[in-house]
């Protein structure tokens, strides 16, 4: 059996000893206090902490991207509906904090989040089994409620990445109920499969990443390649959740919309990925900086069972990818 051992009850397994692995379940004590760290390490550790909490919605007829990022020092939040019919991003919202200011991402897996600034509000509520995802800005309002309570296994990732230690938590196959509002018009959340990133950890000056996700009900997969290495790399099949090893992303880095193939070094993962569209964000802020790109589309090609070997189609199956460097 290949299926994942349980998440541990916290971050590190020892003083100063990260308890590296990937497992299924919540790490409930998501602390990095008693981290082994220099001196050095030490007084530069609020500038590598970096928080944030990401909801993918996906639907027949559109695709909603929703996240608030604490870096540290500052923080942000974005969020935007991609209208598949239309093929376009219909609505979008974004903002900048302020040092000190702006971003509120709690130590809890699929917790609260907040971001506010004059004109965005974005909000994660948690109530029991149930995350709010909510949205007040000029361009696009959200109200959202995912259901946790028939959640499939959590995947729980603790790795060096690139600096000290990283550790990540993703779910996805969920039911979602709610609305979005733009000037496009309502956009009924029933029917959208929901997915969740809670990210906690050390990183580097400069982190980059590529990364494709998509779920269904009965089936769906992350994978990474950049600086988690394959430590994320999973796929959900009725329910069980496998891992996965070292993804390739064959695609053109200077045209994002064309086919990209994605797929694991094991065999497990073959898919080919037709972007409908993107959403692109590029900022120079000085002393920190990202460019980013996510085509949102279908997936199509085959995740096989690791324990029995059965294939699994994927068809048209909605999701994204995403091609990310950030200097923070």
């Amino acid at each position: 059996m290949t299926l994942l051992p349980a998440a541990p009850p916290r971050l590190l397994d020892a003083p100063g000893r990260p308890a590296f692995g990937v497992y299924q379940g919540i790490v409930d004590d998501l602390s990095w206090q008693a981290l082994a760290l220099t001196p050095r390490q030490r007084l530069t550790r609020p500038l590598h902490h970096k928080r944030w909490q990401y909801a993918a919605l996906a639907h027949a007829d559109f695709f909603i991207g929703f996240a608030i990022v604490d870096v540290g020092w500052n923080g942000t939040a974005f969020a935007y509906l991609f209208d598949r019919r239309r093929r376009q991003v219909t609505a979008a919202a974004s903002a900048n904090g302020l040092p000190g200011l702006g971003a509120q991402v709690d130590d809890r897996v699929f917790g609260h989040a907040r971001f506010r600034l004059p004109g965005h509000d974005f909000r994660f509520q948690r109530d029991g089994d149930a995350l709010r995802l909510s949205l007040s800005s000029r361009k696009l309002t959200l109200d959202a409620v995912v259901d946790l309570s028939a959640a499939p296994p959590v995947l729980a990732a603790i790795a060096p990445a690139n600096y000290l230690a990283h550790s990540t938590h993703k779910s996805g196959g969920l039911a979602v109920s709610g609305e979005a509002r733009c000037a496009g018009g309502r956009f009924d959340l029933a029917g959208a499969v929901a997915s969740l990133d809670y990210s906690n950890g050390l990183l580097a000056r400069e982190t980059r990443w590529r990364w494709a996700s998509a779920h269904g009900r009965n089936i769906g997969f992350n994978l990474q390649q950049g600086f988690m290495g394959d430590a994320e790399n999973a796929v959900w099949l009725n329910g069980k959740l496998f891992r996965v090893g070292a993804a390739s992303f064959d695609y053109q880095p200077n045209d994002p919309l064309a086919p990209w193939r994605v797929a694991s070094a094991d065999g497990v993962v073959d898919l080919t990925f037709t972007p409908e569209g993107a959403r692109r964000e590029d900022k120079n802020l000085l002393i920190a900086a990202s460019r980013y790109v996510q085509p949102i589309g279908r997936f199509n090609g085959t995740l096989i069972d690791p324990d029995s070997g059965e294939r699994h189609a994927v068809r048209e199956l909605v999701g994204v990818t995403e091609d990310h460097v950030s200097r923070w």
